[in-house]
């Protein structure tokens, strides 16, 4: 596999993280919301629920699951940016909402990739 910088390699994640839950019936709501104290990954939709998305990506070689780098401290700062993304868009607040984390690793030229979802996290 070749070398990615981490933001490339992270973009990569995000958009196979995307296609994923596509295939998975929701639709993108936003990508890459940002606000002062971090960032959501994606915001996906399906019929009256809302996900908030962090997506985590690591490349082959690297040291860990992609997922053992969500803590409780980032699940707190997903879940508050998830208010204020609630406040700043009044037409998404009765829905029923929820944080998701999907874990993508590179494993490898003629290897793949693999993939997990974990819904319901925080």
């Amino acid at each position: 596999m070749p070398i990615y910088k981490a933001d490339t390699l992270g973009k990569i994640g995000e958009e196979w993280a995307h296609l994923f839950l596509q295939a998975c019936g929701f639709m993108k709501v936003a990508a890459r919301y940002r606000r002062p104290g971090g960032e959501i990954d994606l915001v996906m939709r399906r019929d009256d629920l809302l996900v908030f998305v962090e997506v985590k990506t690591r490349g082959s070689g690297c040291c860990g699951m992609p997922e053992e780098a969500v803590h409780r401290r980032q699940l707190g700062r997903l879940r508050r940016l998830a208010h204020q993304f609630l406040l700043e868009n009044p037409c998404w607040r009765t829905m029923t909402y929820r944080l998701d984390v999907v874990a993508v690793e590179f494993e490898g030229e003629g290897v793949g990739c693999r993939l997990r979802h974990y819904t319901g996290v925080g």
